[in-house]
């Protein structure tokens, strides 16, 4: 049962090399052949080539980053709000892009309330009277 699931595996991760493969091939061809009637047939080549140089650069870059090591998020004593949404911010950015379209989104749908909110931030709490 574990060789025969092993060997389905393999085969199947060669089918998608395979694949893969063929599909760069055709990507080239593709853009070889809208390059052509413009560029010339060295220039549409170096095209291609270029194209290719890009992608594997971009590979490199992306494999790069995804390898290099991570660095443990520095711990701060202060209280504050704001260093703490900015230690969330750099833990989690994703999170953080994601709950800034969200806080774009909902001032988007109520100015009134957003207005209000920007005002009393622009007070700051030693101008505010009690």
């Amino acid at each position: 049962m574990i060789l025969r699931r092993a060997i389905l595996l393999a085969c199947g991760v060669t089918a998608l090399a395979a694949a893969a493969g063929v599909m760069v091939i055709a990507l080239a061809f593709a853009l070889y052949a809208a390059l052509l009637p413009s560029l010339g047939p060295a220039l549409a080549a170096a095209g291609v080539s270029g194209a290719c140089v890009l992608v594997i650069l971009l590979g490199g870059l992306t494999a790069l980053f995804a390898a290099g090591p991570r660095l443990p998020p520095v711990k701060t004593d202060s209280g504050d709000m704001a260093s703490k949404l900015l230690g969330l911010a750099s833990d989690k950015p994703v999170i953080a892009a994601v709950a800034i379209l969200v806080v774009g989104f909902l001032a988007a749908r109520n100015p009134k309330v957003t207005a209000s909110l920007i005002g009393a931030f622009m007070i700051g709490p030693k101008s505010r009277r009690p």
